[in-house]
């Protein structure tokens, strides 16, 4: 058997603009196009990356670095992130962003309020570059300052597809990347926008996280709750992870709310409800049904389905509703014994188009 290859691993929007920085700042002090430069990121791995659209004004140089995802499923990948470099009244180095790179709104994160979403190693990593590069031209220049602006034009886009709404990143996408290296790694990823989330609701002054598993629970808590968007959390199947990330970041109340085929995972201690980690919904609704006094008909019938939503159909006809109440209750049961009773955690079990089937403790619906 052939062994698998090993997937490719790609650079950050942080090493791109990096890289860009540093190539503007050799083409504004020696007035020649750059083709490549060599950059060292944070990590300590050595890149040469590929310059293109340069430009050489008077008392500017601008140029781009395409960002290169690897094998990582980015939606930034493509994006062509620029830096323009230019010589400024202001002294010493100043970053800021242009068109396509979003501002901060809301606090809770590495940067600012009213800032551009420039991350701390991206902006350590884009002075030490112009620093090396211009630190002769300083010398003869002691009066003035630069100024690094870095741009992605198509990152309005781009930005609608990631987790910065959410976030309250507002008009592009951020520049990060704390090793400068992209592992192909998506759900790691998808988890690290998940505890921002979590950070940015603190901030916010939220005592109680809203974790819902996807768009049904979503809809629900903005059209039946009322809920704010910035106080919904969406966390798809990562239950478990998210469950102790509240308890570590001393969130003490947890609402948990999605449809019964998920929470039915839980109730049975599956907390990663990926179809890849196990599918006993249908057994579990079964063996709560039998506990609630269904006849041996009935879960022969409920056996057979292959959806919850129509197992949900049979116990309602059958008046056993009083099932959708014990699995409600044991999902949560389950879940403190997760946390070790960290949490405050209740939870609302919804139908697959929205309909309360039940909710632990009562008082949440």
């Amino acid at each position: 058997m052939m062994q698998k290859e090993k997937l490719r691993k790609g650079f950050t929007t942080g090493t791109c603009a990096q890289a860009a920085a540093k190539a503007a700042s050799l083409m504004l002090i020696n007035k020649r196009v750059v083709e490549s430069v060599d950059v060292e990121t944070p990590k300590g791995m050595h890149l040469n990356l590929k310059i293109i659209d340069q430009k050489i004004g008077k008392n500017f140089a601008q140029c781009a670095v395409v960002k290169d995802a690897g094998d990582d499923p980015d939606v930034t990948n493509g994006a062509r992130i620029y830096a323009k470099v230019k010589y400024s009244d202001k002294k010493g180095i100043s970053i800021t962003g242009g068109d396509g790179v979003g501002v901060v709104t809301k606090p809770g994160l590495a940067v600012s309020v009213g800032e551009y979403a420039i991350n701390p190693v991206p902006r350590q990593m884009i002075i030490k570059e112009v620093t090396r590069c211009l630190s002769r031209l300083w010398l003869k220049r002691q009066d003035k300052g630069i100024e690094v602006i870095i741009s992605v034009p198509e990152g309005k886009e781009m930005a609608k597809r990631t987790f910065n709404p959410r976030l309250g990143i507002v008009g592009g996408i951020s520049i990060i990347g704390t090793t400068g290296i992209v592992e192909p790694k998506s759900t790691d990823a998808y988890k690290m926008s998940l505890s921002l989330q979590l950070d940015v609701l603190r901030a916010a002054g939220y005592k109680k996280a809203t974790l819902v598993l996807g768009y049904v629970g979503e809809k629900f808590c903005k059209e039946v709750l009322g809920l704010k968007p910035d106080s919904i959390v969406k966390i798809g199947d990562h239950i478990g992870f998210m469950l102790s990330l509240c308890a570590k970041k001393n969130i003490k109340r947890v609402l948990l709310i999605g449809y019964i085929g998920k929470l039915v995972k839980v109730a049975n201690g599956q907390f990663d409800t990926n179809i890849r980690f196990g599918d006993n919904r249908i057994k579990t609704i079964g063996h709560y049904a039998k506990l609630c006094g269904a006849k041996k008909e009935i879960i022969e019938e409920i056996s057979a389905q292959i959806s919850a939503e129509a197992a949900v159909d049979i116990l309602t006809k059958h008046n056993l509703t009083q099932t959708f109440d014990m699995i409600a209750k044991k999902t949560v049961d389950t879940i403190n014994k997760f946390v070790n009773n960290r949490l405050s955690v209740s939870c609302i079990l919804l139908s697959l188009h929205g309909r309360v089937l039940s909710a632990y403790p009562k008082r949440e619906y």
